[in-house]
């Protein structure tokens, strides 16, 4: 589910798993295998990008539908551990945004160090509310770290996905090229903040997500009710609806 190639000193991954990348427990488990991989290699920086025209849609919802309480129960810890991989990675981290990056994609990209987006269809942004599901404590303090602050309330409560250009407007992503200058600018980035000695990037990300983690910490009655409200039979009923109306074939 994730291809590894390495780059003159960059660990070039990729995420491959169905058609859009959808979240679900076996990506999870191996996007957490290979960040903690990556801190115990000697590869210097890393780029993450999806295939074909997406980076990645969000979580597998029909997955949450099919699986009910059993699965989401398994599903939410991996979705913290996936993301905590990439903000405790020591190395520089750039997400190359093949297409869409929506849901729990954008969230993942917004893990990342820096995100560049290819030029096209794709849109990006964090629809949960509108799906009906609340925002997992770790996934929206990664939104609230790597949004401005202006931009927070409409991206969180609007639940609108953004193209290219909004999404740069919005601080959604930090560049924009042309689909073809994607990796070699993805790249070309890592390889610079890759230069940087090992042990002040990693001491300067340690500071800079230093809020996300002070968070996380205090939130276990929160999450456990995050966690309760997704096993909800009024949120699976949601989350059906949702479903029907945008992809048009939840069971």
């Amino acid at each position: 589910m994730i291809h590894r190639e390495d780059k003159d000193g960059t660990a070039l991954l990729r995420l491959e798993h169905g058609k859009v990348q959808a979240l679900d427990l076996e990506l999870l488990e191996d996007i957490q295998r290979a960040f903690n991989e990556i801190g115990r290699s000697n590869a210097r920086a890393v780029v993450l990008t999806g295939t074909g025209g997406s980076f990645s849609a969000g979580v597998d919802l029909f997955r949450v539908v099919d699986g009910g309480r059993a699965y989401i129960e398994r599903f939410l810890p991996a979705l913290n551990d996936a993301l905590l991989a990439l903000l405790r990675c020591p190395r520089p981290i750039v997400a190359a945004l093949n297409g869409h990056a929506i849901a729990g994609g954008c969230v993942f990209a917004g893990a990342c160090d820096w995100r560049v987006m290819a030029n096209g269809k794709g849109r990006v942004g964090v629809p949960e509310l509108a799906v009906g599901v609340p925002f997992p404590v770790l996934a929206f303090e990664v939104m609230r770290w790597s949004t401005p602050v202006e931009h927070l309330r409409e991206l969180i409560y609007g639940g609108a996905t953004f193209p290219v250009n909004d999404a740069l407007a919005r601080g959604l992503i930090d560049e924009i090229v042309e689909p073809d200058a994607l990796l070699p600018r993805a790249l070309a980035i890592a390889a610079q903040l890759g230069s940087i000695p090992a042990q002040s990037f990693a001491l300067a990300k340690q500071e800079m997500n230093a809020p996300v983690f002070e968070t996380l910490e205090r939130s276990g009655a929160h999450e456990r009710r995050v966690v309760e409200t997704w096993c909800q039979p009024e949120t699976i009923a949601a989350i059906r609806a949702y479903l029907d109306r945008v992809v048009g074939k939840s069971k």
